[in-house]
């Protein structure tokens, strides 16, 4: 048989003379330089993205915060501090990442369930914007903390909405069965609890409902319950000026339709546009998947029974994603298929000792041969930050593409990295 062999459906990715290009450089110029596996990243790409949602939400009283825990390299930080974002972060370490790549601490929203007393400290040291908190132990630390330290900490109450996403199981963080956030119904006592302690400046409170959210319904209902919540705080005699959206914009895996942005910033403006707040959005996803891909060479091939696989050097420990969520990503050959190559279906597996080791079956690839690169797309949001040493292999390199020219921005961690760490203890 024969079939129309798929194209890369986002931008900055494409055939060009053959062999496909990030930008106008060629992936195996790349991979010529640096070896395979490696991670790629379009800055075009990324800026793109920024100024398409920044367009959508024209008008609006609202801070782009990036979050970091869809990809901390360095360079992207940078190069997203440049396009003016803040950054949402969940660990001392994100935060360390954010400072070392220009963020100022001011534009730096710290999130997360489960913060420590050290974490407190650091962020009130550095004088983030705020901190997003979820419980009320989590309240008592930090205004133990602050008292300690001499510091008042700017606070902002996280609620959990109950509102169903209708995202991955895994990924979704907005219902009460989730450990996130205080409930929706002890939200208000809970803020006037916490606007009464001397140590705490509260300020606002913020929502996130889930990731990889398509349909703007589930935002529109949570937006419209977070406007409710605004009134019943200030109808206590309570101050609030700031409104923490979260993000979870969903983009495209298959070339179909990812969240329509237009959609998104208008159900905003419906429900949230005459709050008086100060709005914040915290998209990570959004910004960074479609700007990256995966890059790996194939290693063997093999027929066990009917089944044909393609064993390449890329790995569940390089993108967790197909193994932890059953995600599938697309997969396009570097070298472009003739008019009429023949499709064969295959598996594409890599070498870890585990079944789970598969990034899916794909039956619109040509006949893969040993040595030939393969590119899998919309890897750049939780791919290389989600990478391990799993089997002790090296953790992954990363290279950022801007116009004609290309240039290593993580380089390949050895296996000598790895035992120097354990050595002369």
């Amino acid at each position: 048989m024969t079939t129309e062999f798929s194209r890369p459906h986002v931008a900055y990715f494409g055939y060009k003379n053959g062999e496909l290009a990030v930008e106008n450089v060629a992936i195996s110029a790349i991979a010529a330089k640096y070896g395979t596996p490696f991670y790629v990243y379009s800055a075009a790409a990324v800026r793109e993205r920024v100024a398409k949602l920044r367009a959508a939400l024209d008008g609006l009283d609202i801070q782009i915060c990036y979050a970091v825990k869809a990809n901390n390299n360095l360079s992207l930080l940078s190069l997203l501090v440049n396009e003016g974002c803040g950054m949402d972060i969940v660990s001392d370490g994100e935060m360390q990442r954010a400072l070392t790549a220009g963020a100022p601490a001011g534009k730096i929203v710290f999130s997360g369930v489960g913060k420590t007393d050290e974490e407190i400290a650091a962020a009130l040291n550095a004088g983030v914007h705020q901190l997003n908190v979820e419980s009320i132990e989590e309240l008592d630390a930090i205004s133990r903390v602050a008292g300690k330290i001499g510091k008042v900490a700017t606070v902002v109450l996280r609620v959990n909405p109950d509102v169903d996403a209708l995202t991955h199981p895994k990924i979704t963080t907005g219902t009460s069965k989730n450990k996130f956030g205080i409930a929706y119904a002890d939200a208000v006592n809970t803020y006037a609890a916490a606007a009464a302690r001397k140590e705490i400046n509260m300020v606002g409170i913020a929502v996130h409902i889930g990731s990889q959210i398509t349909d703007v319904a589930p935002f529109r209902q949570t937006f419209e319950r977070l406007a409710q919540l605004t009134q019943a705080i200030r109808a206590k005699g309570l101050t609030i000026s700031r409104l923490d959206l979260g993000g979870g914009l969903g983009v495209s895996y298959d070339g179909s339709a990812g969240i329509d942005v237009i959609a998104y910033a208008q159900t905003i403006r419906e429900t949230l546009g005459d709050s008086g707040c100060a709005l914040t959005i915290e998209p990570g996803r959004f910004i960074i998947a479609e700007a990256g891909a995966l890059v790996a060479k194939v290693l063997y091939g093999k027929n066990q029974g009917n089944v044909k696989f393609s064993i390449v050097d890329a790995a569940m420990n390089d993108l967790m994603r197909p193994a932890l969520y059953d995600a599938l990503h697309p997969v396009w050959p570097v070298r472009e298929p003739a008019a009429d190559a023949e499709a064969l279906p295959v598996h594409l597996v890599g070498p870890v000792c585990e079944s789970s080791d598969t990034f899916g079956e794909f039956d619109h690839l040509p006949a893969l041969e040993r040595g030939d690169l393969v590119m899998l797309g919309v890897a750049g949001a939780y791919g290389a930050t989600m990478s391990s040493t799993y089997n002790a292999r090296p953790l992954i390199q990363e290279v950022l593409v801007e116009g004609d020219s290309f240039r290593l921005v993580r380089r390949q961690w050895t296996v000598e990295d790895a035992l120097a760490l354990e050595r002369d203890l």
